[in-house]
């Protein structure tokens, strides 16, 4: 079998050490235990995605993310900022607002790999908590197989077919999912929502943004990542609680939220004509490009 606790490992970096880069992650934690695409069973790994709920549901660490989870969505400066007016979406006639919206990039093969599972798995049971439909979570990684984008319509999720690198731009306020995902990933979305205005609609679970900055050089961070470094001053992250064997599936992990009061912090010049990043520095990208993706 491909899913026991005794095969976490605990994850050691030094500061400026490189994550190799598995489509949109950046961890090593997915690997394949023999659960191959060729002879792909969908019953089965949905069997196994609702084991992984039931057993994640009543586990400590659940509970706390849970609690925070909640007192997030529903805080006044937290990060789901109201929409002026102007930019709002028009519901359709007989229809309800969503609300919260959800997006997830860089799940992983979470057919083969027990940590991807784990990763799905919070992922339902945070659209159950912020009562967000699943259909209003889109999800997409580069190295989905068929079968794996089938499983997750039948979890009702949206699953997008273009690789958008992150770049998507937020109209309402969303929640991104986006665990051990690659540096890159995190500052595109940045960019593509770089406004006072539009920042604060972003609620992003994921990697810590000081602890990716403690795990690089400095001057290297902010040559390669400019929209990542700005964030770090103005955001504000609370850490979620992991259990010790689940360290390379939830360490490091965050909310992070951009409270309106803290976007003040930035000059007026850095909300102008924000740059989209190139990363010509960059040796290990840590994400499929849409370019390069075959």
């Amino acid at each position: 079998m491909c899913e026991k606790a005794e095969e976490w490992q605990m994850a050691r970096r030094k500061k400026g050490a490189s994550r190799r880069a598995k489509a949109y992650k950046a961890s090593p934690a997915c690997q394949d235990h023999g659960c191959g695409q060729d002879d792909f069973n969908t019953k089965k790994t949905l069997l196994r995605i609702r084991e992984a709920v039931s057993e994640l549901k009543c586990e400590e660490f659940w509970l706390d993310w849970k609690k925070l989870l909640s007192l997030t969505a529903s805080a006044p400066d937290g990060g789901a900022a109201e929409i002026p007016v102007d930019q709002q979406e028009k519901s359709s006639p007989g229809t309800t607002d969503p609300g919260l919206e959800c997006v997830c990039y860089g799940l992983g093969p979470f057919s083969s790999c027990v940590s991807a599972r784990y990763q799905l798995a919070v992922l339902l049971l945070l659209l159950e908590t912020l009562q967000i439909p699943p259909r209003l979570c889109c999800v997409f990684d580069p190295v989905f197989s068929a079968g794996e984008r089938d499983v997750l319509r039948e979890l009702d999720l949206t699953v997008l077919t273009e690789n958008e690198e992150g770049k998507r731009l937020t109209k309402r306020p969303t929640i991104f999912y986006l665990m051990h995902c690659g540096k890159a990933l995190y500052n595109n979305l940045l960019w593509r929502n770089w406004k006072r205005e539009t920042l604060p609609l972003l609620t992003i679970i994921g990697n810590s943004f000081s602890g990716i900055q403690d795990r690089m050089i400095e001057r290297e961070f902010q040559r390669d990542y400019g929209y990542l470094t700005q964030a770090v001053a103005v955001c504000e992250e609370r850490p979620l609680p992991c259990p010790p064997r689940l360290l390379d599936v939830f360490n490091d992990t965050a909310i992070i939220t951009f409270p309106p009061s803290g976007l003040g912090k930035l000059p007026q010049s850095t909300w102008t004509d924000p740059a989209e990043p190139q990363y010509e520095h960059c040796t290990d990208l840590e994400i499929i490009l849409r370019d390069t993706q075959r």
